[in-house]
């Protein structure tokens, strides 16, 4: 078996570009990860809100600063970017939208659903 010469020695992944489908796949997969690892402090802060009245306004006041109304942005932005790949995956899974020109489209779609719902969360926060 010869070797072919056209192999690149190395890969660099900063020159690799990503179909905006395999973005929206790597997001999904990130976003799951990011939500598991965010659950303990979502149980600990929903303990402390529930523990008395004084903690909950803590809490509260807490939300309404900006550094934490950009928290709630992004919690916002990954839970809606994980639900609307998760739906797009479904959707292909049983063959809707598969095709090249369709799932582009649904990809973008996905992108574009996820910060429609971010920027309405922000202009109501």
């Amino acid at each position: 078996m010869g070797k072919n010469k056209k192999r690149p020695v190395y890969l660099n992944l900063f020159k690799i570009r990503l179909p905006v489908g395999g973005i929206v796949s790597i997001l999904h997969r990130a976003t799951g990860a990011f939500l598991v690892l965010l659950l303990p402090a979502a149980l600990y802060i929903l303990q402390r809100s529930l523990y008395d009245p004084e903690a909950y306004a803590r809490i509260a006041a807490q939300a309404t600063t900006p550094h934490g109304r950009m928290v709630i942005l992004v919690l916002v932005w990954v839970f809606t970017q994980h639900f609307f790949s998760g739906v797009r995956h479904l959707l292909l899974d049983i063959g809707v939208g598969d095709s090249k020109p369709a799932a582009r489209r649904n990809a973008w779609l996905a992108f574009a659903a996820s910060l429609a719902v971010v920027a309405l969360t922000g202009v109501c926060l």
